[in-house]
C-alpha cells in the first residue's frame, strides 16, 4: 500500500506498463488532478487514489486496467 502523503505536485503519473499518462497538478480530496498542459485536449483530468498501485522513483504507477482519461499522455 502506498502513502497518499507521498504524492506531490509535479510527479509523473504512468500506467501499469510505465507509459506516461500525465503530470500531477494538484492533489485534491481523494483524486489526483493532472495538468492541462500535459493533455491533448487542454483540459484537467482526474484519477482516483483507488487507482494508484505504487509510488516508485518519483513516479506514480496506476493499477493494471485503470481507465485512462481520453486526452491524456497515452491517448
Amino acid at each position: 500500500m502506498f502513502e497518499k502523503l507521498r504524492i506531490r505536485e509535479h510527479m509523473e503519473v504512468a500506467d501499469a506498463g510505465g507509459q506516461h499518462v500525465g503530470t500531477i497538478d494538484e492533489v485534491k480530496d481523494d483524486q489526483i488532478k493532472l495538468t492541462r498542459s500535459d493533455s491533448s485536449d487542454g483540459a484537467h483530468h482526474f484519477i482516483a487514489f483507488d487507482n494508484v498501485d505504487r509510488i516508485e522513483d518519483n513516479r506514480v504507477y496506476l493499477k493494471e486496467g485503470t481507465p485512462i482519461p481520453m486526452g491524456t499522455g497515452t491517448r
